[in-house]
């Protein structure tokens, strides 16, 4: 039997289903699978290059950031050191582009980010604004994306002026499935998991809980209608 919270969580993988080198939920993944091939007819080979992460996973990367083991950037994408940042500060950074542990909709499985691969290989990839705009090589695909993501359930989640997530061409959300999910997602369990771990900025992160998940879990793009 699933339970919720470990879906949210990052705690349970018994309702996902292999794909390629990654996870998927289900329904999510047989609607991607038919987007996938409508896309090709087109021309746009729409490829997966993050999926399912768990909660562990999660952790790893913000760990690596808040260390400094991992290039932290800031909203323009350049790189910053963590010297003389307050925990605060690095709180923030890290957020503009990776997920609090515990609120990543990868956490899900019905979410996930793609490329083209007909444009770019995955070595190549940088996941930055500029590969999915005008003169990038995924601008196709994002063009695509715009005008028929929605025949297949799939939207962005992370959009300008509408998510506390920066903006993220590259990822999409299943929302039949996230929808449901996001309406069950409990700061209760948040708290709770995050104070079990043995998590990086940990003790600044605790009073901040709250207004993390209002501003980078509640507040995504709605889903079109």
């Amino acid at each position: 039997m699933l339970i919720p919270h470990k879906v949210l969580l990052g705690l349970s993988q018994e309702h996902l289903k292999t794909f390629g080198n990654g996870l998927l939920e289900g329904h999510t993944l047989a609607a991607f699978k038919r987007m996938q091939k409508a896309a090709k007819r087109d021309g746009i080979h729409i490829t997966p290059c993050s999926t399912f992460r768990n909660f562990h996973a999660q952790q790893a990367i913000w760990d690596q950031k808040a260390q400094g083991k991992r290039p932290l950037l800031n909203r323009h994408n350049q790189i910053v050191t963590i010297e003389n940042k307050t925990d605060d500060e690095l709180i923030d950074l890290i957020l503009l582009w990776s997920a609090l542990p515990g609120t990543s909709r990868h956490h899900w499985g019905t979410d996930l980010d793609v490329f083209d691969s007909s444009a770019i290989t995955g070595q190549q990839l940088q996941l930055i604004d500029s590969e999915y705009h005008e003169t990038g090589p995924c601008y196709a695909l994002s063009k695509w994306l715009e005008i028929h993501a929605k025949e297949y359930g799939f939207y962005r989640p992370y959009q300008v002026g509408l998510s506390g997530v920066s903006p993220e061409p590259w990822h999409l959300s299943y929302y039949p499935i996230a929808n449901d999910l996001l309406a069950q997602f409990k700061l209760e369990h948040l708290i709770q998991m995050i104070k079990q771990s043995d998590i990086q900025l940990k003790q600044a992160l605790l009073p901040r809980l709250e207004s993390l998940v209002q501003e980078f879990v509640l507040r995504v793009a709605p889903p079109p209608q």
